[in-house]
C-alpha cells in the first residue's frame, strides 16, 4: 500500500482530493514560497529597503523560474527546513548575483514557509467551500422534496418516534451551513502573513518592519496580524479544526447512510458502485464508509496537531515537524470527504415502501409517546404514561398491535394518533427551512 492513499495510483479514486490535492505537493509549496519571496522583494523595493531594480528583478524571477524539489532534498534534510535550499537555488537560477543578493532580505525561513502555507490554505478553503455548497444543494433538494415523507427516527439504534426523511437530510446539511457561515471570519482572522525575522523581533527588517508586513499582506491578499505569530499556532489550529469539523459532519452522513442502506432496513438507495468480489447481490456502502474512515482519521490527527501548539521558546523544530506531518493529511481528508459526499448526496434516494414498512413494524410502539399525550388530555400525565406502558407490555406479550388495544380500552381516543403523517411535529417545517436557507446562499 502507498504511504498515503491520497496520492496513491491504486487508491486515489477511492479517496479523491481533487484540486486540493495539488496544493499539497512539493511543487505547489515551492511555488507558493517563491510568490512570498517575490512579494517581499517588491514591498522592500517600494520602500527603498533594497534597490528597486533588484526588487523588480526578484519579483519577476519568482513568478517565472522553476525550481526542482529533488535538487533541494539533501540540503533540506540537513537544515530541517526547505527555505535555505530554496533561497540558494533561487539565487543561483536568477544568474544575476547583483540582484539575487537581495532576495530573502531580513526574513527568516518560517516567515516564508508559513506565509506560503497560508496562500495554499486560502485556495484549499475556496475549493472545499465549492464542494460543500454542491453537497448542500443536493441535501436541500432531498429535504424539500421529502419534507413530508414519514420514516422512523432512531435513538440508541431503536425506533423512537416518526420523523420525515426531509428532516433527516436537513440534519445532515445543517452543520455544513454553520461551517460555511464561519468562513469569512476564519479567512480574516487566520489567513495571516508572517514577517517577523529570525526570533520574531523583525530586528533585521529595520524601522519600517510593521509597514512592510502590511504591504506584503495587501500584496498577497492575506491579513496583517500586527504581530509575530511564529510560536502562536492558533491560526493553524483554527483552520485545521474547521477542516476536521467539516470531515466529521460528513462522517455523520456516512454513518447514517450506512445504517439506512443495510439489509433489514433498506430505507435509502445510494446509486453508484460498491460491488462485492464474490456476492453479486450486494451493493456495499463504499462512499459512506469512506466518509466514516476519513472522519476518524481527521479526528485523530487533530489531537496530534494540538501537541504541535506547544513550541518551546520562539521556534521549535519538533513542533513544526509535527505540524507538517498532520496538517496536509487533515486538509486532504476534508477534501476527499467533501468530494465523496457531493457525489453521495446527489445519488441518495429514499425507499418510501421500506420506510412505511418500518413504521408499521413493532406493533405500533413507535406511536407510544403520542398515545400517552393523547390520554393525558383526560388523565394525569403520570397515569397516562403508566397506562400506555402497560398496554405496550400487553402488546408485546400477545403480539397485538397497540392501536387494537387502545381501541378496546379507550374507544373515544382518535386513532389518527397512529398515523405517522400526523406525528411529524416540526420535521417538515425544519426540512423546508433548511432548504430555504441553502437557496438563500445564492
Amino acid at each position: 500500500m502507498a504511504a498515503s492513499v491520497f496520492d496513491s495510483a491504486l487508491y486515489g479514486r477511492l479517496f479523491p482530493t481533487g484540486e486540493v490535492g495539488r496544493l499539497f505537493t512539493d511543487n505547489a509549496e515551492i511555488r507558493a514560497m517563491l510568490l512570498v519571496e517575490g512579494a517581499l522583494a517588491r514591498a522592500q523595493g517600494a520602500r527603498g529597503i533594497i534597490p528597486e531594480l533588484s526588487a523588480a528583478f526578484i519579483h519577476r524571477a519568482a513568478m517565472e523560474l522553476p525550481l526542482d524539489p529533488g535538487a533541494m532534498a539533501e540540503a533540506t534534510g540537513e537544515n530541517g527546513v526547505s527555505v535555505p535550499a530554496l533561497v540558494a537555488a533561487f539565487r543561483k537560477e536568477m544568474k544575476a548575483p547583483e540582484h539575487a543578493q537581495y532576495a530573502h532580505w531580513g526574513a527568516t525561513s518560517q516567515d516564508i514557509s508559513d506565509t506560503g502555507l497560508m496562500l495554499r490554505l486560502r485556495q484549499a478553503l475556496t475549493l472545499l467551500e465549492t464542494d460543500a455548497r454542491a453537497t448542500l444543494d443536493a441535501l436541500a433538494t432531498l429535504a424539500e422534496t421529502h419534507a413530508q415523507l414519514p420514516m422512523a427516527a432512531r435513538t440508541y439504534g431503536q425506533h423512537a418516534t416518526p420523523t420525515s426523511f426531509g428532516a433527516v437530510a436537513a440534519g445532515w446539511g445543517q452543520p455544513l451551513l454553520g461551517l460555511r457561515a464561519e468562513l469569512d471570519t476564519l479567512r480574516r482572522d487566520c489567513l495571516l502573513v508572517s514577517l517577523s525575522g529570525a526570533a520574531g523581533t523583525a530586528g533585521a527588517l529595520g524601522p519600517e518592519a510593521a509597514a512592510l508586513r502590511a504591504d506584503m499582506a495587501a500584496a498577497l491578499g492575506l491579513t496583517d496580524p500586527g504581530r509575530s505569530w511564529h510560536a502562536d499556532r492558533t491560526p493553524i489550529l483554527r483552520l485545521a479544526d474547521w477542516c476536521v469539523r467539516l470531515t466529521l459532519a460528513l462522517g455523520k452522513l456516512g454513518e447514517d447512510a450506512t445504517e439506512l442502506v443495510m439489509s433489514g432496513i433498506g430505507e435509502i438507495t445510494l446509486g453508484g458502485a460498491g460491488a462485492s468480489s464474490t456476492m453479486p447481490q450486494k451493493q456495499n456502502p463504499v462512499a459512506p464508509s469512506v466518509l466514516i474512515a476519513l472522519a476518524k482519521q481527521a479526528g485523530g490527527l487533530m489531537a496530534t496537531l494540538h501537541s504541535a501548539a506547544l513550541p518551546r521558546h520562539q521556534r521549535d523544530g519538533a513542533a513544526w515537524f509535527t505540524e507538517w506531518l498532520c496538517l496536509p493529511q487533515i486538509a486532504l481528508s476534508a477534501a476527499a470527504a467533501v468530494t465523496t459526499a457531493k457525489g453521495l448526496a446527489q445519488g441518495i434516494a429514499p425507499v418510501p415502501e421500506a420506510m412505511t414498512a418500518a413504521l408499521e413494524r413493532g406493533l405500533d410502539m413507535i406511536h407510544a409517546e403520542a398515545m400517552s399525550f393523547a390520554l393525558a388530555q383526560n388523565l394525569p400525565r403520570p397515569e397516562a404514561q403508566a397506562a400506555v406502558k402497560a398496554l405496550c407490555k400487553e402488546a408485546m406479550a400477545t403480539n397485538t398491535p397497540l392501536r387494537a388495544l387502545v381501541a378496546r380500552d379507550y374507544p373515544r381516543v382518535d386513532l389518527s394518533v397512529f398515523d405517522p403523517a400526523q406525528q411529524l411535529g416540526q420535521a417538515p417545517a425544519d426540512a423546508r427551512a433548511f432548504a430555504r436557507a441553502v437557496r438563500a446562499l445564492g
